[in-house]
């Protein structure tokens, strides 16, 4: 870690730039091209892309077509699944082209791969036809890398879309395969992603309690396919999906407004490609849980424990809303345990995400993330303090504990029965970088051994 810091010290970022797009047109080459051979489709947003990306795996290999997913939470080759251990979304060029030669060598027809901000920055993307461009959402993130711009930010997540026409309409099996973006209507940046070209374009829309089919503003040049939440526990969710004049009951296994948005999204990708509403129905049937997307964590005890990647203003809004939701009706409390990243990540977000638990959890637990290099306690303190701005009181329903198995394992031990616990921060993550140095890690199994410590 601190080698390759001293390595961005050293040498010009114009300099380095060039080395990453080099490195990508190498790797391309070195792996033979594979992406050429396959239906690519890119997944970018700042939150939603791992789970958006597994339920089009798994609709996709409902269909019939050998499927693989290179993203955040786990890597994906048909039926074969490891997690991502690399502690990045889009990891080296020749990591990303050695995993599309090894999906085509086993068959694989069709491959999903998640588009960050960072990876476009460094070029890693160069030497990958995508065919189709799925546009989730957009909040300011990993702002620090990009100049502190947003508009910068924006501009590096639009090369997914930009680059759609650069490449050659792929012939597989004597069709052609159309160029096709997909985004999301709700955010307001999607007007900003469909004006690249493309063979055709699609919005994609989930209908708020308070919005009925006839209340969206349309583009009559667009088609739009939308949905709206029918049933959701802490178990399903229940998505009833209107396109032209039909309607279809889609059950996802993920609760929370935001992963119905993220099935649309992959419901409305598959459709342009022609996959049937069948093999959609069956894919997301067949899709139990995500690593570390809401992955519910079950070992006998008397409250629910949720493992999630949240790790930023709006998702952690999106777990506190969850929680509430799930709480209806009774008098069972909201735990969250959270942290944030140091290492150059935008320190701005922890007083936001503070605030958020601060005013919507019972009790709030802060724990290391990965701090890299940076000072831990401040990392912490920044979280805490917003959250006692909020109200939250320490020692009563605000803890600091920096020790990420500590503070999971005195969460637990605060939870009462028909309580609802978070841990949040990293997901399925394979590791903790502190002080610069990498160590195993995966919330999943701290979460599990804690449990059956504290029964």
């Amino acid at each position: 870690m601190r080698f390759c810091s001293a390595l961005r010290t050293f040498f010009p970022q114009t300099l380095l730039l060039k080395y990453h797009f080099l490195k990508s047109k190498i790797a391309s080459w070195w792996y033979g091209m594979p992406s050429r051979k396959m239906l690519v489709i890119g997944i970018t947003g700042t939150k939603g892309k791992s789970t958006t990306a597994n339920f089009l795996w798994s609709i996709f290999q409902a269909s019939g077509k050998c499927t693989g997913v290179l993203g955040t939470a786990n890597v994906r080759i048909g039926n074969t699944e490891e997690m991502n251990k690399w502690h990045m979304t889009m990891p080296s060029p020749f990591a990303i082209q050695g995993f599309l030669r090894n999906l085509k060598n086993k068959g694989g027809e069709v491959a999903i791969v998640e588009f960050t901000s960072e990876g476009a920055k460094q070029f890693r993307h160069i030497g990958i036809e995508f065919d189709g461009a799925l546009f989730l959402n957009l909040s300011p993130e990993h702002l620090p890398s990009h100049g502190g711009s947003y508009e910068q930010y924006k501009r590096e997540k639009q090369k997914l879309f930009a680059g759609l026409s650069s490449s050659p309409q792929k012939i597989m099996k004597g069709q052609k395969i159309p160029k096709i973006i997909v985004a999301n209507e709700s955010d307001e940046a999607s007007a900003q992603f469909l004006k690249f070209p493309a063979d055709k374009k699609y919005f994609f829309h989930l209908l708020r309690s308070t919005q009925h089919a006839l209340g969206i503003e349309k583009d009559p040049y667009i088609p739009h396919i939308h949905g709206k939440i029918v049933f959701e526990d802490a178990q399903k969710t229940t998505i009833e999906v209107f396109e032209e004049n039909e309607a279809y009951s889609i059950d996802i296994f993920l609760p929370g407004e935001k992963n119905a948005e993220n099935a649309m999204g992959a419901i409305v990708m598959a459709r342009s490609y022609g996959i049937s509403w069948g093999a959609i129905e069956t894919g997301f049937e067949s899709l139990v849980k995500i690593p570390g997307r809401m992955e519910r964590i079950e070992k006998g005890q008397k409250f629910l424990v949720f493992v999630d990647y949240a790790h930023e203003e709006k998702s952690m809004e999106f777990i506190a809303q969850t929680g509430k939701k799930m709480l209806e009706g009774t008098s069972g409390k909201l735990l969250i345990l959270l942290g944030a990243e140091g290492g150059g990540r935008d320190p701005e977000k922890r007083a936001k995400m503070g605030k958020i638990v601060g005013e919507m959890a019972d009790i709030v637990m802060v724990s290391n993330v990965d701090p890299y290099e940076d000072d831990a306690t401040k990392i912490c303190e920044d979280i805490a303090v917003s959250a006692e701005k909020a109200g939250k009181i320490r020692g009563k329903n605000l803890f600091v504990i920096e020790d990420r198995r500590q503070g999971i394992h005195t969460i637990f031990s605060l939870a009462k029965e028909g309580d609802v616990v978070f841990i949040t921060g990293k997901g399925s993550e394979q590791s903790m970088v502190i002080n610069g140095k990498r160590i195993p890690w995966d919330d999943r199994n701290v979460a599990i051994e804690e449990l059956l410590v504290s029964k």
